[in-house]
């Protein structure tokens, strides 16, 4: 008893520092090569176990009150999975990239059709934003990933890279999976006691948000040393895409008030691409890789840096009139 009590509390402790752990592991993977390489071939596990704690935390009950603003909901699920991906396509489309680097095209295209990110709502409430918005809003992005998966690669990719239609059937296997293995827990455990282990069950997904993070590290180290340019114009690249898309969804909701609108595109900067790859199989040349592992620099740094932002944002209330 003495043991569980001293693990459940560590893993209450992991869930309350979760953010900066997840932004430490990044360090320790690039640190620790070894450790990274040893973790990538358990990274399919980790994306699934990550959705289905994720999808635990959901009260199916309780999420029909994140609803009340539907109309808002559907304007940024379509901006989110509709117009902002379109418009990115084609940038990418002019801007030469799939001649320059087939693979890095291909991983941005995935970039652009996957949803928002599953611990987004945990960092819209470390940022004091809009959390019931943040959580319909991406609910409703992972239902709507299959089709905008096969859509934009149809679109952008053809079926030169990848096939659109197994992608999709993929991505929907992987996110009903980890719905219905969410649900039979959730059924068996009683809601009751899964909203009583809350902390706990935060502190397993801090965990593989470090495994994931760490294990998305493999190869960089190698990178860094031997091509540094390279490391840093995918970073670049990868902030530019996250800030950018941030800044211009935030621009399109300022009406409905600039907290939401910045809880949206704190949504909208950083998108699942995780649970992308792993509908691909991981089967990425090795730019693609390099530029998947760096796209987790923004997502797991970002939000203790956007907190100032977040708190101008909130004052007052103001916004959300």
């Amino acid at each position: 008893m003495n043991a569980l009590a001293a693990l459940a509390a560590a893993l209450s402790l992991i869930g309350r520092h979760g953010t900066l752990l997840a932004a430490a592991s990044i360090f320790i993977g690039l640190a620790l090569p070894q450790l990274a390489a040893l973790l990538k071939p358990a990274l399919g596990v980790v994306i699934v176990g990550m959705l289905t704690l994720a999808f635990l935390r959901v009260d199916p009950v309780a999420l029909r009150r994140y609803f009340t603003r539907p109309r808002l909901i559907a304007a940024s699920v379509l901006w989110l999975m509709l117009i902002a991906p379109a418009l990115m396509g084609v940038a990418f489309s002019h801007a030469g990239i799939a001649e320059a680097a087939p693979g890095l095209y291909f991983m941005l295209v995935l970039q652009l059709a996957g949803p928002g990110l599953m611990s987004a709502p945990a960092v819209a409430a470390l940022l004091g934003l809009d959390v019931a918005l943040t959580l319909a809003g991406l609910i409703v992005t992972v239902a709507a990933a299959p089709l905008s998966a096969w859509l934009f690669t149809h679109v952008f990719l053809g079926t030169a890279l990848a096939s659109p239609f197994a992608l999709g059937l993929r991505l929907a296997l992987i996110i009903g999976g980890a719905v219905l293995g969410a649900a039979v827990i959730r059924r068996l455990a009683g809601g009751a006691f899964i909203e009583a282990q809350a902390q706990r069950i935060d502190g397993l997904s801090v965990l593989m948000f470090m495994s994931f993070a760490i294990a998305a590290m493999d190869g960089v180290t190698a990178h860094i040393v031997n091509e540094p340019m390279l490391v840093a114009k995918l970073t670049l690249l990868a902030f530019g895409l996250s800030l950018g898309m941030s800044a211009v969804t935030t621009l399109v909701f300022w009406p409905a008030g600039r907290a939401r609108a910045f809880a949206l595109g704190v949504l909208a900067g950083n998108r699942n691409v995780g649970l992308m790859l792993a509908a691909t199989g991981f089967a990425v040349s090795d730019i693609a890789w390099l530029y998947f592992a760096v796209a987790q620099f923004p997502i797991y740094l970002l939000p203790h840096l956007m907190r100032p932002l977040a708190r101008w944002a909130t004052r007052d209330g103001s916004g959300d009139r």
